[in-house]
C-alpha cells in the first residue's frame, strides 16, 4: 500500500480542480496547470480535495498511484503559492545582474554569460551575489536553477562558484609544501 497515495490532496482556498478523463486541470491565483495521469490510476474529485485510486494491484499501478498523487499536490502548491529556488554566488568578481529578461553573469570567464529567462519562470537578482528563480512549475524552476548553477559549480578548494542557498560544499585541503 502506498502511504503517499492514500492521502487525499486538499485544495487550498481559491484553488479549483476539474477532471476530464485522465487529465486534471488546477486553477489558482498564480495561474493554471494540468497533468495527464496514466491509465493505471483513477482521479476522484471530492469536496475540497482530490483523491487518487489505483486500478488493480499490479506493480505499475502501485508505482503510478504515489507518483500521480505527488504530481497533483505539486500542481496545487504551484498555482497557490508557487515554487522558489535561491542561488548564491561566491568568488571575487563573480556577480549577477538582470537586464530586461536577460541574466548577465560575470563568472571569471573572458566574457559575460547571458542567460535568457525561459517562459513561465521569473528570475531576479536582489543583490549582486544572489539569484532568485520563481514560477508555478516545480520541475521548470529546478531545471532553470540547475542550468544557471552549471555555468560555475562550486569548487572544493576555495568554494568559489554558484551554489544553492544553504548548500554545503565539501572542502578539500590544498597542496602541502
Amino acid at each position: 500500500m502506498s502511504r503517499i497515495g492514500k492521502k487525499p490532496v486538499a485544495l487550498p482556498k481559491g484553488v479549483t480542480a476539474e477532471i476530464k478523463g485522465q487529465t486534471i486541470e488546477v486553477k489558482g491565483p498564480k495561474g493554471t496547470r494540468s497533468f495527464t495521469a496514466t491509465d493505471d490510476v483513477d482521479l476522484v474529485l471530492d469536496e475540497g480535495s482530490v483523491a487518487v485510486k489505483p486500478r488493480g494491484t499490479s506493480k505499475r499501478a502501485r508505482q503510478q498511484w504515489g507518483m500521480t498523487r505527488s504530481m497533483v499536490e505539486n500542481l496545487t502548491v504551484g498555482v497557490s503559492e508557487g515554487f522558489k529556488k535561491e542561488l548564491e554566488i561566491q568568488g571575487v568578481g563573480y556577480r549577477a545582474t538582470m537586464q530586461g529578461k536577460t541574466l548577465k553573469l560575470a563568472l571569471g570567464y573572458s566574457h559575460d554569460v547571458n542567460f535568457e529567462t525561459p517562459e513561465g519562470v521569473t528570475i531576479t537578482a536582489p543583490k549582486q551575489t544572489e539569484i532568485v528563480v520563481e514560477g508555478i512549475d516545480q520541475q521548470l524552476v529546478g531545471q532553470v536553477a540547475a542550468n544557471i548553477r552549471e555555468w560555475r559549480k562550486p569548487e572544493p578548494y576555495k568554494g568559489k562558484g554558484i551554489r544553492y542557498k544553504g548548500e554545503f560544499v565539501f572542502r578539500k585541503e590544498g597542496k602541502k609544501k
